[in-house]
Parts: C-alpha cells; sequence; structure tokens
C-alpha cells in the first residue's frame, strides 16, 4: 500500500490556496480545456447537422446521440473509476475524445462524406460515450489530492469552469464556424490533447482498495460490473444524507434546465419582449451561478452547509414564484410594464446565486461522505440521474407550458421547492450528518 498522502498546504483557503497543490491545478487546467471542447463540440454540432442535413430533426437526433451515452454508460464509468487507474482513465479519455473530434474535418475530406448525416451521429455517440469516463473518475480523485476544507472551495472552482465554458463555448463556436464551418472542431482537439498532456503530468495517486473475494469462477465481468454498480446504489439508499444531496443537486439541475428550456415562451408571453431576446434572463442567471461560485468558495467556506442547502432550496421556491408573478403583474400596468424586464432578470440573478448555494454544498457533501473505494460510483450515479431522471421534469414542464401557460408552470415548480425544501430541513435537522463511508 502506499504512503498516505501529505499535503503540503493544509488548512481553509481561497482559490489561490488551492491552487498551489500541483495535482489539483492540473486537473483544474485539464477540466477547462476539456469542457470547453466540449461545448465547442456541441454548439457547432448544431450548426453542422443542419447545414448537412438541411432540417431540424437531425439535429435533435445528433443532440440526442450527445445525451443519451450519459444515461447508459455513467453507471459502468463509475465501476471502472472505482476499479482501474483514474489517471490513465482520465488521460485517455480526454486523448480519445481529441481523436474523436478531429475525425469530423478529417473525414470531410472523404468523398460522400462531406454532406453525410450519418457519420455525424457516429462521431457525436463515440465522443460521448469516452468522455462519461472523465467525469467519475475526476470526482473521485479530487477528495485524494485535496484536504477536506479545500473541497467547497474546489467544486465552487468546478462550478465556475462549467458556466464559464458554456458561455464563452456557446458565443465562440458560431464566431469560429463564421470563419471556417470545421475550425471549433481543430480547437477542439487542440484542447482535449493539452487536457491529456496535463492530466499525464499530475501526480495523481492510485486507486487504494481492500483486498476482496477473487470472483467465482462462471461469473461473467458483466454480471461483476452489475453488482459493483448495484452496490453504488444499496451505499446510497442506506444513507439519508446520500439521497438528500441526490435530491437537492438534481433539483438545482432541473431548475436551470427548465429556465433554459422555458426562456423563449416566458419572455414573450410574460414579459412582453422578442423571443430571441431570452439573453435578459439567461446571462443574469448564469452571472448568478459564476458569483455564487466565487463568494462560496473564496469567502463562505465555512458556512453552516446543511443549513445553506434548506435556505437556498426555500429561496429558489421563493424567487420561482416572484418570477412567475411579479413580472406577468407588472405587464398588466402601464406604469410599470416598461420595468418588467428588469424585473425579471433581478428574479433570474437570484435564481442563479442560488442555483450555486444548493450545487456546491451538496456535491462536496457527496466528496466527504464517500469512501475511495465507491466514490466513483457515487458520482456516475449521479450524472446519470441528472441526466437522464431530470430530462422528464422539462419535457412535462415544457408541454404543460403549452397548455396552462409558462408563468403557472413557473409558479407550480416553485411551490414545490418551497414545500421541498422545508421537508429537507426537517429531514437534515432531525439527522446528523452520517459518518464518512
Amino acid at each position: 500500500m502506499e504512503a498516505p498522502i501529505k499535503f503540503p498546504v493544509e488548512g481553509p483557503g481561497g482559490f489561490r490556496t488551492v491552487l498551489q497543490f500541483t495535482a489539483f491545478r492540473n486537473i483544474w487546467f485539464a477540466q477547462l480545456a476539456a469542457q470547453l471542447a466540449d461545448k465547442f463540440l456541441l454548439f457547432s454540432l448544431i450548426i453542422l447537422a443542419y447545414k448537412v442535413s438541411g432540417g431540424s430533426t437531425p439535429v435533435a437526433i445528433t443532440l440526442l446521440a450527445y445525451t443519451v451515452p450519459a444515461v447508459l454508460f455513467s453507471p459502468p464509468a463509475g465501476v471502472i473509476a472505482d476499479r482501474f487507474n483514474r489517471k490513465q482513465i482520465m488521460m485517455w479519455s480526454n486523448f480519445g475524445r481529441a481523436a474523436a473530434i478531429a475525425l469530423i474535418p478529417v473525414l470531410s475530406f472523404v468523398p460522400g462524406l462531406g454532406n453525410d448525416f450519418a457519420h455525424l451521429l457516429l462521431i457525436t455517440l463515440v465522443f460521448s460515450s469516452v468522455g462519461q469516463l472523465f467525469g467519475p473518475a475526476e470526482a473521485a480523485v479530487i477528495p485524494t489530492i485535496l484536504p477536506r476544507s479545500a473541497l467547497i472551495t474546489a467544486n465552487s472552482m468546478a462550478l465556475l469552469t462549467m458556466v464559464l465554458t458554456l458561455v464563452v463555448g456557446g458565443a465562440l463556436a458560431p464566431i469560429l464556424s463564421r470563419i471556417d464551418l470545421y475550425a471549433p472542431y481543430w480547437f477542439g482537439a487542440a484542447l482535449l490533447a493539452v487536457a491529456g498532456a496535463l492530466i499525464f503530468a499530475s501526480d495523481i495517486p492510485k486507486v487504494e482498495r481492500t483486498i476482496e473475494e477473487p470472483v467465482a469462477e462462471g461469473v461473467s465481468r458483466f454480471r461483476q460490473m452489475f453488482n459493483d454498480i448495484k452496490e453504488g446504489i444499496d451505499v446510497i439508499r442506506a444513507s439519508r444524507g446520500l439521497m438528500l444531496a441526490f435530491l437537492q443537486v438534481s433539483i438545482a439541475v432541473l431548475v436551470l434546465f427548465m429556465l433554459f428550456t422555458l426562456a423563449p415562451a416566458f419572455v414573450s408571453q410574460v414579459i412582453g419582449i422578442a423571443a430571441q431576446d431570452t439573453y435578459v434572463i439567461l446571462v443574469p442567471a448564469t452571472s448568478g451561478a459564476i458569483v455564487s461560485a466565487i463568494v462560496l468558495g473564496q469567502f463562505l467556506r465555512n458556512l453552516d452547509r446543511a443549513r445553506l442547502l434548506a435556505t437556498s432550496m426555500i429561496a429558489n421556491g421563493i424567487t420561482l414564484l416572484g418570477l412567475a408573478a411579479v413580472p406577468q403583474a407588472m405587464a398588466q400596468l402601464p406604469d410599470l410594464h416598461a420595468h418588467a424586464r428588469l424585473t425579471g432578470a433581478v428574479f433570474s440573478l437570484a435564481l442563479g446565486l442560488e442555483f450555486g448555494a444548493i450545487m456546491i454544498p451538496a456535491v462536496t457533501y457527496l466528496m466527504e461522505t464517500t469512501s475511495d473505494e465507491i466514490r466513483g460510483r457515487i458520482f456516475a450515479l449521479l450524472y446519470m440521474v441528472i441526466n437522464g431522471v431530470t430530462a422528464i421534469p422539462v419535457l412535462v414542464a415544457a408541454g404543460l407550458a403549452d397548455t396552462i401557460g409558462t408563468a403557472h408552470v413557473i409558479g407550480g415548480l416553485g411551490v414545490l421547492l418551497i414545500g421541498g425544501g422545508v421537508l429537507v430541513a426537517m429531514a437534515w435537522t432531525r439527522d446528523a450528518a452520517p459518518a464518512p463511508r
């Protein structure tokens, strides 16, 4: 067994302190590069798929190919993260995605493939499937290279990276595509190659596992993997704290996805501006998430996380109620109608702040209360839940919005969140945080 890791920088600190850990610094920059490349691919595929096919249905199918692997392959990816060398997993996941994304411009030179849609679909499936290996391995590694006091700052930086790359990737991909249709793919491949090199240069500890009984003869590897996934599910079911953290992360992502989905209808029906002016609520929401990540990671690391989670969830519900009711009421009054846009932006900013206040402590709790042996599977199951379970409520909400109105759907979600926040507060108060598993 390897000697335990000695942390050269102990005690709580802000972003600068966390970045003094070389392994974390390399992984964070690798994550930054990889997520930016991922967003370049996502937004560029929308443009390319439409240009190649000339229709919206192929675009939707391509995006489905991008998201489905997250549901299907996340649990096996978690098992792999807990059983094999995590450094190798992260490194080859980045190099593999770099090769996949580079195939798109390379194959455009092959006669007959320049206007072919099927190969885009296949490459997207491969890219997304390989990418599922990175997240669980990274989440499992972070607590092994940082002291516990630094985890909330590390997760704040991860959220900051996610939001910034979404904004930057969404803005730059169309610009690069106008210069050259395939430029974003070359740029994305280069970023992923850099990410792989950064992981290669990192000193990442190997998985420390307890000695297990040898697999019985005749038991297939598939069955063993199924048992490993079931073990992760059993750990979550046995802990009320883990289940609550799963619920809170899923709700935070659900609210954000719903805001993006309903934004065009909301700004046109409730605020009374053009549907393409969704930036009025989306920019403040993403800005709020960025501010929340900075404030929590740099200045408010020692807050009571259980109280912060419950309070933020209730506040999230109240804000959704306000977003649904106040701009709509203002729109009915000529003197106040001109301020409906600003009011919607303020409520959206608050939603972004609350998103970070829910997401960061919940993910930190998951890192702190799971052992190194099973952490990869826990986070893989979390990613599966986020990508799979939240998609259904978003689709239902979109259908209801078309039937009963966007404001009613947003307000209804607010009521549910307030009730859920009260129940979560009662649960956290009743149960002390579980000991690390």
